[in-house]
């Protein structure tokens, strides 16, 4: 009894050391050791070389010079000290992929889950209590979370949630970045909550309109002429650090101006500067633990959670994909999940799979995750030169940027696929998107979710079956209303698709109604192509099997594969059918079973004149 009590805890720490073993460091420990590198070469190993090395460094030079802004403005989207974005940019770049080991995924401060942040703080922060102090709980519950999911490998669930949903949040989320930025473009002293819906922001953008900053609004303006020209030009440069600090010292030349000669009244109040970070102060923060702030954040924990693995699964996959690999989605979630723990003992933010730093570190030539490693290395140097510089940073620069960010997320060409595929796909993505703009983001998600999966099972539930026969030309056609049977009948069902619960009501409804033909007599049920039977749909063919013999009908299975008999036999069904009347598959011989079961049926009906119909799902080839 011991022995099966602690069955399942040992099973548990087995898994977390198989998805803990570090791959970076063991490449890094190769490629020091010179003796081991050979001995690995010489077995015919990939190791990790002075190529390697080269071409992850160039990648994490490139991916630094862009995540060292963004997270700088993923700070500001989540209503946080501007160091948050920074250190959690530099925690899940470095830790990371020490537990995963891919290089198609690079973690950091995302746009999707800096925009839910202050939503979810907002729903449990006191008036006089400081939200800054929920952040490391709401993180350590979250990389919990993902690391529990990552051991019971529920990362493949996500399969079930449509591409739709995260397009109609992100684009959702895009736009309220983008108006809720243009307010410090407009506005020295714009404000939001945290919990305002996209109309309530535009309302109170719009209630701004005497309080215009012109100061602002010129930095603002020159740094999208800078940014734009930047862009359009120099394609290959990292615009986003070169427009900061292009614009930084605009703003310093402007400071001077302004202290050293008289200005015009319009533009002589100064715009906001960010404060300068001192990376001496980076702390640890340990979570304040209570019952009320634990049993509160949950419900926004999981959806931070859930958000994460649904973002950088698909970019992952994405990225896996274009290079002809595949991605382990729950070693990811693993090593997402542990970067969360860290983010929230470093001052950090949610770690999720970035899009543009992810392909921005493909599309340099990254080899390994260590291009991820070095990148937060990187980042952590250049905050260790330029932290104290980060004071000369115009606001209104940095929201700029934002706004181009949140621009580059809205994607047309996959909105239009999705609104014109299928209705279901344009039913998500319009459910999520607005409820995204009319409510509230972490909402718009749970929502999303549930819509997508709930259509899903309406789809994979819902068999047709249509009956064939031959006409006078001995082509096979549609039975219609005229042709009915008249001499006793054999009909072969064959069955196509899902067999779980959802299907399985349906299933045995349509059964009844083919069966209504007072001449049908043995009905031919052919299990090969059909999948995942459980309780439910057991006990819809024990129903079946019963309402025929009341009708004196009788009921065969044929093709069955043996996870389909091992069903039938361990819930006692095989008992009530009759083993005679069960019929495995032969892979050698596919017709075999079929055959079989046909002389069975004729024994049954006592006739081997009997006419043989044949139903099938007209969605299937």
């Amino acid at each position: 009894m011991v022995k099966r009590f602690l069955k399942q805890p040992l099973t548990l720490i087995k898994e977390v050391l198989q998805y803990s073993r570090i791959h970076p460091l063991a490449i890094i420990q190769a490629f020091l050791e010179s003796k081991k590198l050979k001995q690995r070469e010489g077995r015919g190993e990939r190791v990790y070389s002075q190529d390697d090395f080269i071409w992850d460094l160039r990648a994490a030079l490139n991916v630094a010079l862009l995540a060292f802004p963004q997270g700088m403005a993923y700070a500001v989207v989540a209503d946080l000290p501007i160091e948050y974005g920074i250190y959690g940019t530099i925690i899940a770049a470095i830790i990371g992929p020490l537990f995963s080991g891919s290089r198609f995924i690079v973690l950091g401060p995302t746009n999707a889950t800096s925009v839910l942040l202050p939503v979810a703080i907002g729903t449990m922060a006191l008036p006089d209590s400081d939200p800054l102090t929920l952040v490391p709980l709401l993180l350590l519950m979250a990389g919990f979370f993902l690391v529990l999911g990552s051991i019971f490998r529920i990362a493949s669930l996500t399969q079930y949630i449509s591409r739709s949903v995260v397009t109609g949040y992100i684009t959702a989320a895009a736009l309220y970045i983008i108006i809720k930025q243009a307010g410090k473009i407009f506005y020295d002293d714009f404000s939001a909550s945290s919990q305002a819906s996209l109309l309530e922001v535009i309302y109170r953008l719009f209630e701004y309109i005497p309080h215009l900053h012109l100061p602002s609004l010129l930095m603002g303006v020159g740094t999208a002429i800078v940014y734009l020209a930047l862009s359009r030009n120099f394609t290959k440069l990292p615009n986003v650090a070169i427009t900061l600090v292009v614009m930084s010292f605009v703003g310093f030349g402007w400071d001077y101006w302004q202290a050293s000669a008289e200005m015009p009244a319009l533009i002589a109040t100064p715009y906001q500067h960010f404060n300068a970070v001192d990376p001496g102060q980076w702390k640890v923060t340990i979570p304040t633990f209570s019952y009320d702030s634990m049993v509160g954040l949950t419900g926004p924990a999981l959806v931070i959670a859930f958000l994460s693995i649904l973002e950088g699964s698909s970019i992952g996959k994405t990225q896996a994909a274009r290079s002809g690999n595949t991605l382990n989605t729950n070693q990811e979630m693993f090593g997402m999940g542990i970067a969360n723990l860290f983010c929230a003992i470093g001052s950090g933010m949610p770690a999720s799979g970035s899009l543009t730093r992810s392909k921005l570190n493909a599309d340099s030539g990254a080899r390994t995750a260590l291009a991820s490693l070095y990148s937060g290395l990187i980042c952590l140097l250049a905050i260790l030169l330029v932290g104290p510089l980060i004071k000369y940073i115009p606001v209104p620069t940095l929201a700029v940027l934002i706004v181009f960010i949140g621009i580059s997320l809205i994607n047309r060409n996959t909105i239009r696929i999705i609104t014109k595929s299928t209705p279901s796909d344009a039913t998500v993505f319009y459910c999520t998107f607005l409820t995204s703009l009319l409510i509230r983001l972490d909402i718009a998600i749970i929502l999303g979710a549930t819509v997508s999966i709930i259509l899903f099972l309406r789809k994979v539930s819902s068999p047709e079956l249509v009956e064939y026969s031959f006409n006078d030309d001995g082509n096979l056609c549609e039975l219609d209303e005229v042709n009915k049977r008249s001499t006793p009948q054999i009909s072969i069902v064959h069955v196509e698709g899902e067999l779980f619960f959802g299907a399985a009501e349906l299933f045995r409804d349509q059964m009844r109604r083919v069966c209504d033909d007072e001449n049908l007599k043995v009905i031919i049920l052919r299990l090969k192509n059909a999948y995942r039977l459980d309780a439910t749909s057991v006990m819809a063919l024990g129903e079946l099997i019963q309402y025929l013999r009341e009708n004196d009908r009788d009921l065969i299975v044929s093709g069955a594969r043996m996870d389909v008999y091992k069903v039938f036999k361990n819930s006692g069904l095989i008992d009530i059918l009759g083993s005679e009347n069960f019929f495995l598959t032969k892979p050698s011989n596919p017709n075999l079973s079929t055959r079989s079961a046909l002389i069975r049926a004729q024994e049954l009906i006592g006739s081997t004149e009997a006419e043989v119909k044949i139903y099938v799902d007209p969605n299937k080839d």
